[in-house]
């Protein structure tokens, strides 16, 4: 939770458990076969700046930036990056009076648009929470929520 991993051995899995209101975006660039997987908590860095700094992976606005230039590094490129979005569930706030899924999701979309990059799929909102798994061998992305048969998105 509030982490992030990227990769360039095209062996590897990234995996990220239990996304409830949290978002999970995965990149990844099919010809380099390199890719990353965020874990974001939170959509803005601002309600906490100190955190942000020593943590910046718990929040989308510092998180999201800082996987994609991860990942330049390691060789991807930016016209090549297929970006899958999911998470964002709201079930531990009935009223929705925080909507902390629904404005990680927000966050994440406003994010991508406004840096001129394409969402390829999403899987958000709703109850249920879910586990994400990139394949950097060949792209592919589950998702697993419990009690329903596996999926690739």
């Amino acid at each position: 939770m509030g982490d992030m991993l990227t990769s360039n051995d095209a062996s590897a899995n990234l995996v990220t458990y239990s996304l409830g209101s949290c978002v999970g975006v995965a990149i990844y660039d099919p010809i380099a076969k390199v890719g990353g997987l965020l874990h974001a908590m939170l959509p803005d860095s601002t309600i906490n700046l100190d955190r942000a700094s020593k943590r910046p992976f718990m929040f989308v606005d510092t998180g999201l930036p800082a996987m994609f230039h991860a990942v330049y590094a390691l060789g991807g490129l930016k016209h090549r990056l297929i970006v899958k979005l999911v998470g964002g569930a709201e079930f531990l706030d009935e009223k929705k009076i925080f909507r902390i899924g629904q404005r990680n999701v927000e966050a994440t979309k406003a994010m991508l648009e406004r840096n001129g990059v394409a969402l390829a799929a999403s899987e958000t909102g709703g109850h249920e929470s879910r586990t994400v798994r990139l394949d950097l061998s060949n792209g592919n992305f589950s998702v697993d929520i419990p009690g329903k048969t596996p999926f690739l998105l």
